[in-house]
């Protein structure tokens, strides 16, 4: 049955990794970024296409879906992917900044599922899976806006749940613990400079120190799951909340 998606966020790190998964999995992968460079050149590696798009604009949230659907036809899959991180305590977070993240990461997911609905409800095996995060269930300090946008996200996935169940369409949202990306691999260097440990040290000591397994997850195992999440062996699973969390919150 041929398939087509939409992955947001998908020139680099998880979203990368999901749309080459995607792709060697059959799927026809539409990506969209506001890096056009890494982006197309991903789709070209792939064989997909791209659309540009800055999900903080809500006209460009439609146009995404709309030219996902006039090049390929159809819209089966909807990966919502694509966030950034801000670190500050509340009294200092810029407000622009929280505006910003908001509109990215709960904002967009939202608007995208609306503006996709029609299209994947449609579909024999609609699927969407939105990339939250371990912090979507638990809370650090100073990432209040970013852990607000996760909270909120997983809220979205069930409610949409609900109302695509009728249509077979399943909603579900993966929480990965901290995986290497290149936002990721900045913070390691960072802090790895200024608290004088080595780089390891912070992976174990500091971002893991919680974590049964004290080792990032890879792009790749974050696609893996979403993969399994769009296909037919997981008709079933909806509302979900799918912890990748190296052992977090086992305690």
């Amino acid at each position: 049955m041929r398939r087509v998606g939409l992955v947001t966020g998908a020139a680099s790190g998880i979203g990368a990794g999901v749309a080459k998964a995607l792709a060697a999995d059959g799927v026809e992968v539409m990506i969209t970024d506001v890096n056009e460079a890494q982006g197309r050149a991903l789709a070209a590696e792939i064989r997909g296409g791209f659309v540009a798009g800055d999900l903080a604009n809500r006209e460009d949230c439609y146009a995404i879906v709309a030219e996902t659907v006039r090049t390929f036809g159809q819209l089966d899959i909807l990966v919502n992917n694509a966030g950034f991180q801000h670190i500050d305590p509340i009294p200092d977070f810029p407000e622009d900044t929280w505006d910003r993240l908001i509109a990215v990461m709960l904002t967009a997911p939202f608007l995208l599922m609306k503006y996709a609905w029609n299209s994947l409800i449609k579909s024999p095996q609609g699927r969407i899976v939105n990339v939250a995060s371990l912090h979507g269930v638990v809370a650090s300090p100073f990432k209040a806006a970013y852990i607000t946008a996760k909270h909120g996200m997983i809220g979205l996935t069930r409610t949409a749940a609900l109302e695509g169940g009728p249509h077979g369409l399943t909603v579900n949202a993966v929480c990965p613990a901290y995986v290497r990306t290149p936002l990721v691999e900045n913070q390691i260097r960072d802090q790895s400079r200024t608290r004088g440990i080595t780089e390891e040290e912070v992976i174990e000591k500091v971002m893991l120190e919680p974590a049964a397994i004290k080792k990032l997850l890879e792009p790749e195992d974050v696609a893996a799951l979403v993969v399994f999440l769009c296909s037919k062996a997981a008709w079933g699973i909806t509302g979900s909340v799918q912890l990748i969390d190296l052992g977090w919150t086992a305690k």
